[in-house]
C-alpha cells in the first residue's frame, strides 16, 4: 500500500541563496584534512564536499574545492595528498584546521610518509592519493583522486558535517 504525505513547496532555487545552502547542508557528510608537505611546509584544506567510491579501478575518490580557494593552488602542486577522514577527536580543532592564516596543524598529532602525503593523526580513515582529473563545476573545481595507499580504524566515529554544525555518528547499540 502506496501512502501519500503532504510534499513540502519548492520553490526556485534562483528566489534564495542562502536558502539553497541551508538545503544543502541538510545532507550529512564526512569532513576530511586533505595535506602535503610543499616545499618542507605542511599545507592543508579542510573539506565537507568528500566522496568514496567513485570508482573501484582505478580506485576513485572526489572532493570539490571553491575557485577562490588561496590554498588549493599550492596543495595541487603535491605529488601525493594525504586525505585524513577527521573523528570526533578533532572536533574542536576543526576550526583552527580551516582557518584562512596561522598554523593549521598546531598542537596536532600528525604524520608525513615519504611520498609527501600528509595525514592527522587519529583519524578513521588515511588515504595516499594523487590527482586524477580536474573539472570545472560552477564556483568549484571537482578533482578526481586516485587512491595508492589507505589504512583506517573502524572503532573511530568519524565526524559529521550536518545541518552546518559538527555532529558525531551515535555507535549502533551492542548487539548479544
Amino acid at each position: 500500500m502506496t501512502r501519500t504525505t503532504m510534499s513540502p513547496e519548492l520553490v526556485d532555487v534562483s528566489d534564495d541563496a542562502s536558502l539553497l545552502r541551508t538545503t544543502f547542508a541538510l545532507f550529512p557528510s564526512g569532513i576530511v584534512m586533505l595535506s602535503a608537505l610543499i616545499d618542507d611546509v605542511p599545507v592543508g584544506l579542510v573539506a565537507s564536499s568528500f566522496q568514496v567510491g567513485i570508482s573501484a579501478d582505478p580506485p576513485l575518490v572526489l572532493f570539490a574545492v571553491q575557485h577562490t580557494s588561496t590554498t588549493w593552488p599550492t596543495l595541487r602542486r603535491a605529488t601525493r595528498l594525504g586525505v585524513s577522514v577527521l573523528s570526533g577527536l578533532h572536533r574542536s580543532a576543526v576550526g583552527r584546521m580551516s582557518a584562512k592564516s596561522g598554523d593549521r596543524f598546531a598542537g596536532i598529532d600528525t604524520f608525513t610518509y615519504e611520498t609527501g602525503a600528509h595525514f592527522v593523526g587519529g583519524a578513521a580513515a588515511h588515504l595516499e592519493c594523487s590527482i586524477h582529473a580536474e573539472i570545472r563545476a560552477g564556483d568549484h573545481d571537482v578533482v578526481l583522486m586516485e587512491v595508492h595507499r589507505m589504512g583506517s580504524d573502524p572503532s573511530t566515529e568519524p565526524l559529521v558535517w550536518h545541518g552546518s554544525t559538527l555532529r558525531s555518528l551515535t555507535p549502533p547499540e551492542p548487539t548479544h
